[in-house]
């Protein structure tokens, strides 16, 4: 899935956290940071690029062609150069690593951010099916 449907899902997630949980954080802040949480996970792609390719190419494309990183993001890597199971398998760590050490700083904002990240992958994994299902790559 891409930035531009997960940043509209993650704040509506946000708002809906904002109306039924009670944080420590005002309710404009936790609303901004479930939608930059939730959009912002997916950075984790260009470490996973990285590793895979042995070449930093589609992070630097993105910095000096920020348009591609915001408009443009079927252009950002290759086919193979992420994949889905490695995806989706990343942001399931970082949900785990992230949740957790919410956990020991404030309950409240582990819940936050587990639930943002969990409708982020759910998302990708709704996202990924369909395309699989209709026979398009990527």
């Amino acid at each position: 899935m891409r930035s531009r449907h997960h940043f509209p899902i993650s704040l509506a997630v946000g708002f809906g956290l904002a109306a039924t949980l009670s944080t420590p954080l005002p309710w404009p802040a936790l609303v901004a940071g479930a939608a930059l949480l939730g959009t912002a996970v997916d950075l984790d792609h260009f470490l996973i690029a990285r590793v895979r390719t042995g070449s930093w190419e589609p992070l630097r494309r993105c910095l000096t062609d920020p348009r591609m990183g915001l408009l443009e993001q079927d252009e950002i890597f290759e086919d193979g150069d992420v994949g889905t199971l490695t995806r989706l398998g990343s942001h399931l760590v970082i949900t785990a690593a992230l949740v957790a050490a919410l956990a020991l700083i404030e309950r409240s904002l582990a819940v936050a951010a587990g639930v943002v990240l969990a409708v982020h992958v759910l998302s990708d994994v709704v996202w990924d099916l369909w395309r699989w299902q209709r026979g398009i790559d990527r």
